[in-house]
């Protein structure tokens, strides 16, 4: 197995990690530096034998772990998301000589598996892509990739199954509870999806202006974005669940909401944002709601997370709430107290009831 962390001990060399798989099956100590060189050598870290991994650049150091996987000669090779932790460029350049190892027969692997967020990535990769769905895990869609390698990203061929691809993952047909093309959250225990409002607004700005005007294909989309699907695909299911946009068949249109929340002051955006919240977040809707019924206009997170744990795990729980707490007080319809964990009406509006009481 690959990790996406590299996951390699630190106070080991590169000799010493990659050898770390064959100690484990019992390989005579001559053996094991015999095939660990080879290893090492064969994915192009030659000299680099004695380094430590503090000592090696992201990319190096996973291709030590690829060299610690390969040098068990499996017949299956795990990748979860191998390239995702490296630059662009470096994440590329390691993908193109993964597949000349594998075309070549050098490595003597029989199948490898990857789990990616990078459409593209499959696309160019993969003989076939498994899409998976969450809560629970079920297969989605299955596409059979026809095109020999190498292949060219820009043939027209390749940019269609790319284009289907999204589609499929944003389809309303085959929707579960965290794919972007479903209808705003109607239970508080909806997974929000974790994207910064900064982000929602650049790529409503982005989406509003030429050559997209209000509308875009989410592979030219995420170019033009400089985004990984694994950015834009949450930051559009946040768009579509406040009803800013509509997604369909790997489409992203601006809604009316939207196009008025492009052009307002950012004042006027916090309060759309607020109002589109309330109408179309349950869970944000609920804390609101808990807090106009509270005498003293405060709720404690504690409360909110023993609702939230009826349909998420604690983890998950504290996560979901996080992005409400963010959300919510970008919009001002409730702030929140590091301090204290408290969830209370805005200040104004409690000043206003005050005065009212009073």
């Amino acid at each position: 197995m690959v990790f996406q962390s590299f996951a390699l001990f630190p106070w080991l060399t590169v000799q010493q990690n990659v050898e770390l798989g064959l100690e484990a099956q019992g390989v005579r100590k001559a053996e094991r530096a015999r095939r660990a060189e080879a290893a090492i050598d064969m994915i192009g870290l030659s000299g680099f034998n004695g380094a430590l991994p503090r000592e090696l650049s992201g990319g190096m150091r996973q291709r030590v772990g690829i060299a610690r996987a390969l040098v068990t000669q499996p017949d299956l090779l795990l990748m979860d998301e191998a390239f995702s932790a490296l630059d662009v460029l470096t994440g590329e350049t390691l993908r193109d000589e993964m597949l000349d190892l594998w075309e070549s027969g050098r490595a003597n692997i029989r199948s490898i598996l990857i789990v990616s967020h990078n459409i593209e990535e499959a696309v160019m990769m993969a003989d076939r892509i498994v899409i998976l769905s969450s809560d629970p895990g079920r297969i989605r869609a299955e596409v059979r990739v026809p095109f020999p390698r190498p292949r060219n990203r820009d043939d027209a061929q390749v940019r269609a199954l790319i284009d289907e691809v999204y589609m499929l993952m944003t389809s309303p047909v085959a929707a579960e509870p965290r794919a972007p093309a479903l209808a705003p959250a109607r239970q508080i225990g909806y997974r929000l999806p974790e994207v910064d409002i900064s982000q929602m607004d650049a790529i409503l700005d982005l989406l509003s202006e030429p050559p997209f005007h209000g509308r875009a294909d989410l592979p030219h989309l995420a170019d033009e974005a400089g985004l990984t699907d694994d950015d834009l695909l949450p930051a559009c299911e946040a768009l579509q669940l406040l009803q800013l946009a509509h997604i369909e068949r790997g489409d992203i249109t601006t809604t009316e909401a939207g196009r008025e929340y492009y052009a307002a002051e950012p004042n006027e955006r916090k309060a759309m944002f607020g109002r589109q919240l309330l109408g179309h977040v349950a869970l944000a809707a609920h804390i609101r709601r808990e807090l106009e019924a509270s005498e003293d206009g405060e709720v404690g997170e504690e409360q909110v997370l023993r609702e939230l744990e009826a349909f998420l795990k604690p983890e998950e729980a504290e996560r979901v709430l996080s992005v409400a707490i963010d959300w919510g007080r970008h919009g001002e319809v409730y702030e929140y107290s590091y301090n204290s964990g408290m969830l209370t009406l805005p200040r104004e509006e409690q000043e206003e009831a005050g005065q009212a009481g009073g």
